[in-house]
């Protein structure tokens, strides 16, 4: 496919190894087809390591202390003119202060990408400015639209838009038509306050009371400040041994094609791509009715929502479906094709084809 339009840079400068760090990543790579993309990222962090291997995109990459500094300015503008970049996708917060120096006098078209539910209000005269030349805000849902209008200042010319990220086509191989003994839980998400690896073990305590056998997998690294936290926690419940931390893992795939029920409690989440590619494996889902599960619910996907943050009818919820997992198999099936669907690269890459220059 031919360039169609001006050098992007993707920006992502978080040295965690998230949700967001890989969208990242996944978008510089998606983009590829119609511009020259340029990925900038921390330095020996994450999303560093794991593009140094790239044979297609290129890679920048900045050492830096402070989210506001002369560094970050002066290496942000100079790898900018460097590569002639007209197009900024920005994913993040904190740097934006930064960003809003090192483009001055510049001509860019600036995206923030929005991925996660913010709680705050930003629009302080500071806030104000260096949200000032923002061309576009990016919500990859509704509920993050609406979260978007609330919490952040709008420019004169900046525009909202709603564009569903991509999810890879999943072709399974058979359908799942029936539990494994144990039966196989799953948690997919970086283990920190309020994603609901806490709930979601609090949960299997209706399975133990009753004698349903069970393994639950947590895939995903900490979130380093509630590490000794979450820890102290798990040391202290009774079913530990059933609990596995699988931690970071490039094998994600291979337990959704492996787990029977995927249990995601998060507290405050934007758009999970976990929780869609377990829809998009089959799996019986189940998460609270907040943030965006609702939207998803509207869009024709079926799945359990519960009360927020309501761990009594989360445990009913799952217990039901222990008792009968054949028949829950059965309304999880068109899942994967409606994500195929809805979530497919086509329709994301011509939303962006629109805003990018």
């Amino acid at each position: 496919m031919a360039v169609t339009k001006a050098p992007t840079a993707i920006i992502c400068l978080s040295p965690y190894s998230g949700g967001m760090e890989i969208d990242s990543i996944k978008m510089a790579k998606k983009l590829e087809p119609y511009c020259k993309t340029v990925l900038i990222a921390k330095k020996d962090h994450f999303i560093a390591n794991e593009m140094k291997a790239s044979q297609t995109t290129q890679l920048e990459t900045i050492a830096f202390k402070s989210n506001l500094g002369f560094s970050l300015i002066y290496n942000l503008r100079r790898i900018i003119q460097k590569h002639n970049i007209k197009n900024v996708i920005f994913f993040g917060a904190s740097e934006l202060k930064s960003m809003y120096f090192a483009f001055l006098g510049l001509d860019i078209n600036l995206i923030i990408r929005h991925g996660t539910t913010k709680s705050r209000p930003k629009k302080d005269w500071f806030h104000r400015l260096i949200y000032l030349n923002v061309n576009y805000h990016v919500a990859i849902c509704e509920h993050l639209a609406k979260n978007v209008k609330y919490i952040i200042p709008f420019g004169k010319n900046t525009q909202l838009v709603t564009i569903y990220s991509s999810l890879p086509k999943i072709d399974l191989v058979q359908k799942k038509t029936h539990s494994h003994n144990p039966i196989k839980l799953l948690h997919i998400g970086r283990i920190a306050n309020a994603k609901g690896q806490k709930d979601a073990i609090l949960a299997c305590q209706i399975l133990v009371d009753n004698n349903i056998d069970f393994e639950l997998n947590l895939v995903g690294g900490f979130h380093e400040p509630y590490k000794e936290e979450f820890l102290n926690f798990l040391e202290h419940c009774s079913y530990k041994d059933k609990i596995t931390l699988v931690g970071h893992t490039d094998k994600v795939s291979d337990f959704l094609n492996e787990s029977d029920i995927f249990i995601f409690p998060s507290h405050g989440e934007g758009l999970s791509n976990a929780f869609l590619e377990a829809l998009a494996h089959n799996l019986i889902c189940i998460s609270y009715n907040n943030t965006s599960f609702p939207e998803l619910e509207a869009l024709g996907f079926y799945f359990h929502m519960v009360e927020n943050k309501n761990i009594q009818k989360l445990q009913s919820a799952l217990l039901a479906i222990c008792k009968e997992p054949k028949h829950e198999f059965t309304l999880h099936q068109n899942n994967n094709n409606q994500v195929t669907t809805i979530f497919s690269l086509s329709n994301e890459m011509e939303n962006y084809q629109k805003i990018l220059r």
